[in-house]
């Protein structure tokens, strides 16, 4: 085993460890974790919000056992991955072992640490947009047509699992036509590769047509929720802030693939940086749709600081290179990971409103950096549903219904009772089981001082009380309360027909 070999393995161990060690143990998982792992149970070509290749490995995890070591582990594995092609990539360029050590630490010791902590789509599109990155690589290298074919190999595999590698192609078809390579669109191995792709990813667009393109609704009600909120400063300043200790070297790869005569042909590389990130600032993205397009660049920056810097007083350059992605990570450390108790967090809140880490998707700033309000709460949520649940005499007459997927999927997710959670939110809209004939209901619902759900709810049953409320005041679900509801006076599964039809119209819409 060759001693590049064994430093890889190295870095490759160090960035396993340390996605599971930056979580504390007090934090739950993360409100979309509990949606994509319910996913396992309901397996489809699509969904509402995502594509199905997250699906895949929610039921992988769910044959393993189901357990948060697994759920932690493929994004930790796509955030290794990705360190490799960057590391195979600098190879391709004829790095030495400089560096390939600087475009590791570069790749390591960056937001991609926090991004691997969560069971998401993220994770693996940007170990996608680096793959098809390195895959135009190879091409350039050598014109073998089969590099097209792995493109879109890769690029289909990207969709399924996330759209947003669509900008991806938005950014890079443009930069390939006003560059040398537009030659590759004349090979008509690249259609025959197009028509491929599109087969590939065909099963998916035909789910999206027979359901009426969800995505359409989903993303008209993000750009109004959410992407109103996106301002351009916070925009430009994450990007950064992504990759703050290798910025130097993000830079130095834009350089050296439009002046560094041997990595010039790779300017492609250039205009394509540029374009995709004008299209993501004219769409209004949020920051961290970007991330995926930066790993490669690293690669460039580590080849051609590697040899500038052997020249004169330069030299004594290349071990600060080596500190920065160290350096900048201390302070990261301390801020940008769910290892502090929210109790920290609330008393020390000046350098995370700093960082702009205080601001939610509303615009506003709030007690804990959203994700982290969304990490704590759902065991104590599943735990009280549990509770009332075993009190109802028939409970297989019962029906759980939730505000939001993030409520049931915690539900499902920690129950202990065999509950299946549903709500008229995300993809649950689609997974009520009708066949049972209900009598009771637990309701799920976000705070409200009036109790509008106790007196709008409770005519039609029997018996209404309000069971309990999540009391940890540093979720986001705060007094979430818990309705009980039992012996129907009405007939509650034609009533859920006609609110699903309702839901289901208004995704439409």
């Amino acid at each position: 085993m060759t001693k590049k070999t064994l430093i890889l393995i190295g870095f490759i161990l160090l960035k396993f460890i340390l996605q599971y060690v930056l979580i504390s143990p007090e934090y739950d998982l993360q409100r979309d974790e509990y949606l994509h792992l319910d996913q396992a149970h309901h397996t489809a070509w699509g969904f509402l919000s995502v594509p199905p290749v997250t699906s895949w490995f929610s039921c992988i995890i769910l044959l393993l056992g189901n357990s948060v070591f697994w759920v932690k582990f493929f994004p930790a594995l796509f955030g290794a991955l990705t360190l490799l092609i960057v590391w195979k990539t600098i190879e391709l360029l004829k790095g030495n072992l400089y560096a390939l050590i600087l475009g590791a630490l570069c790749v390591l010791f960056s937001s991609l640490l926090r991004l691997n902590t969560l069971f998401q789509p993220n994770s693996l599109d940007v170990l996608c947009w680096t793959a098809v990155y390195y895959v135009l690589i190879q091409y350039i290298n050598s014109e073998n047509t089969k590099w097209i074919y792995f493109g879109a190999i890769v690029f289909a595999f990207g969709f399924l699992n996330k759209y947003n590698i669509l900008f991806l192609l938005l950014g890079l078809f443009p930069a390939i036509i006003i560059s040398n390579q537009r030659k590759m669109l004349l090979k008509k191995q690249f259609y025959f590769a197009l028509i491929f792709g599109i087969m590939l990813i065909l099963p998916n667009l035909v789910w999206q047509y027979r359901n009426h393109f969800p995505i359409v609704h989903h993303m008209k009600e993000l750009a109004a929720t959410q992407l109103v909120n996106v301002n351009l400063g916070d925009f430009i300043k994450e990007q950064i802030l992504f990759f703050i200790g290798g910025l130097f070297v993000i830079l130095a790869g834009l350089y050296a693939v439009l002046f560094y005569k041997p990595l010039k042909k790779y300017q492609v590389f250039f205009a394509s940086f540029l374009f995709t990130l004008f299209i993501f600032i004219y769409f209004k993205a949020k920051a961290y749709y970007a991330i995926g397009l930066y790993p490669i660049y690293i690669a460039f920056g580590a080849v051609f600081l590697s040899e500038v810097l052997n020249e004169g007083w330069k030299r004594y350059l290349k071990p600060v290179f080596i500190l920065l992605p160290i350096l900048f990570f201390i302070p990261m450390y301390n801020i940008a990971f769910p290892n502090k108790s929210p109790e920290y967090m609330v008393a020390n809140p000046e350098k995370y409103k700093k960082l702009g880490m205080l601001r939610w998707e509303d615009g506003k700033d709030h007690q804990l950096p959203q994700d982290f309000a969304d990490m704590v709460g759902w065991k104590e949520l599943a735990r009280k549903t549990d509770s009332l649940y075993a009190l109802i005499p028939n409970q297989k007459e019962t029906i759980v219904i939730c505000n939001n997927y993030g409520q049931a999927g915690a539900i499902n997710y920690y129950t202990k009772k065999g509950i299946k959670a549903v709500s008229f939110n995300a993809d649950y809209v689609n997974w009520f089981d009708l066949s049972i004939p209900y009598k009771n209901l637990i309701r799920v619902k976000e705070f409200d001082e009036n109790n509008e759900e106790l007196k709008e709810t409770s005519p039609y049953f029997e018996t209404a009380t309000i069971g309990g409320q999540i009391t940890n005041q540093y979720a986001r679900e705060f007094r979430t309360t818990i309705f009980v509801f039992t012996n129907a006076k009405i007939d509650i599964n034609t009533r859920l027909e006609l609110e699903i039809r309702e839901a289901k119209n208004y995704n439409d819409k």
